[in-house]
């Protein structure tokens, strides 16, 4: 194979890096009220990352750089998929950041350099892949935290993520160390063979499990690995906020999948026992939790906990079914998480963050579409028909029933219902409270429109969500189960 044809399933991340370092530099020399000069590059920088990876894809599985790097149905899915979610966060922080002087080339180079990681997360198949674009996206998102320099709460969040994530990363590195010990590959495909053939160490490669699902739950956020999720979202500015908590979610799903499903499906006994524990302690700690908080962005963390032990439930199911829904559901969370900190982001103004559950108190009196908007995304997080959010719990627990785990579909009903309470509370403010502050609610007309377009998604999503969780299913498929 010629070196040309080689490069081609990786011409998006190419083109990505080429653009970051030609904006870095063209940066330099616009002054700081031509900031939108930047801003359009960036969007046209996503735009032509969509064209490129729609205009390579090809039919099947193409592994490329020895068997480094895939490229599939499902990668080209999740990238098209991060590409609009990184652009919906950039038109809704903008307002948001030039209030608070951050609205600078810096935040749209890391926004680019942390949307590389994740693309090389997403067609990774092979730990040194996968281990580069980790720490790629996770070191810009620590340095996008501390962006807020004069902010002591930024500072101690990033701090804390920064810490806490190099400890993950160890975690993660001593477990693919153990794993090539035990079958002497760091390629998922050849690490599978060799548990199959019986040629691994067993205890090492047990061992070597452990670590990396410790290293994996860090990423996800899920119990008892959770630490950093309330403190980085609460102390981040609510734009990083918004990134940390939406296209990354995309990034560790196809990770995550790759991982466990591609390189150590032949030990799905020992790590689907793991991960139910997981998703159980993060549903039941998420929702409880999030019940006491009166600060709506910690609240959001701990839903974002719960959200993800639903995630892990379908991925321990198994199968097209399984994998299908898990898929399906990180695609519609990044969605719900995007409309509710979009819709913070709109509320606040200068010197002033709409973070607090007492904001939104009377939010109908003062702009009935933006309360209604919320409403349905509140609906669709807690999980109420017709909305999206209640499809995508049913496609897991589904999944799980079938898988023969009606014990734990149970027990996920249970914590959903005390879910639902908190999310509810938001609409009880919203429409039955009287307003604490009847300033004027200022935005563009770009944000508003795309706050309408995600809320209203999600219902017309829920009603409509065949076509979104075929993809999925039909991704799933082609990349995961058969090769």
């Amino acid at each position: 194979m010629d070196l040309m044809t080689n490069l081609m399933p990786a011409y998006a991340e190419i083109f990505l890096l080429f653009m970051a370092c030609v904006i870095l530099i063209a940066d330099l020399l616009i002054k700081q009220s031509g900031r939108m000069v930047t801003y359009m590059l960036v969007q046209l920088t996503l735009m032509g990352c969509a064209l490129i990876t729609v205009g390579t894809h090809e039919n099947g599985v193409v592994h490329t750089f020895h068997n480094m790097f895939v490229d599939d149905l499902m990668s080209d899915v999740l990238k098209l998929l991060t590409y609009i979610a990184v652009s919906m966060m950039l038109v809704y922080s903008r307002l948001y950041l030039t209030v608070r002087g951050l609205f600078s080339g810096e935040f749209m180079v890391l926004t680019l350099f942390a949307t590389l990681g994740m693309m090389v997360m997403i067609s990774a198949s092979h730990f040194l892949t996968l281990y580069l674009g980790l720490e790629l996206l996770s070191l810009s998102l620590y340095a996008m935290v501390a962006l807020q320099r004069d902010s002591a709460t930024a500072t101690e969040a990033a701090m804390k993520y920064f810490i806490l994530g190099a400890l993950a990363s160890g975690l993660l590195l001593y477990g693919m160390s153990m794993l090539y010990g035990a079958t002497g590959s760091l390629e998922l495909g050849a690490i599978s063979h060799a548990i199959q053939s019986g040629h691994a160490n067993k205890p090492l490669l047990v061992f070597g499990l452990v670590f990396t699902v410790s290293g994996l739950a860090f990423k996800l956020g899920v119990v008892p690995f959770h630490m950093w999720v309330p403190d980085v979202y609460h102390g981040a500015p609510t734009a990083m906020t918004m990134l940390i908590g939406s296209a990354p979610k995309l990034a560790a799903f196809a990770f995550t999948a790759r991982i466990l499903v591609e390189g150590l499906q032949p030990l799905v006994q020992h790590w689907s026992g793991m991960l139910i524990i997981l998703s159980i302690a993060s549903m039941a700690l998420g929702n409880i939790t999030a019940i006491a908080q009166t600060n709506l962005k910690r609240m959001f963390a701990y839903s974002t906990i719960s959200h993800m032990g639903f995630l892990l439930l379908g991925l321990l199911s198994g199968g097209i079914e399984g994998y299908g829904s898990a898929m399906f559901y990180a695609v519609v969370y990044v969605l719900m998480s995007l409309g509710a900190f979009g819709m913070i982001m709109l509320m606040s103004r200068a010197g002033f963050e709409a973070d607090k559950l007492d904001d939104f108190k009377g939010l109908n009196q003062r702009s009935p579409w933006l309360a209604f908007l919320m409403l349905l995304l509140m609906f669709s997080m807690a999980g109420v028909p017709p909305t999206v959010g209640f499809y995508a719990k049913f496609s897991v627990l589904n999944a799980v029933v079938q898988a023969g785990h009606v014990w734990l579909a149970v027990a996920a009903v249970l914590f959903s219902l005390i879910g639902a309470f908190y999310y509810l509370r938001i609409v009880k403010l919203m429409y039955f409270d009287a307003p604490e502050s009847r300033a004027p609610i200022i935005f563009g007309q770009d944000t508003v429109l795309l706050i309408s377009v995600n809320g209203l998604g999600v219902l017309l999503l829920g009603l409509l969500p065949g076509t979104l969780m075929s993809v999925c299913a039909v991704s799933v498929q082609q990349s995961l189960l058969l090769h």
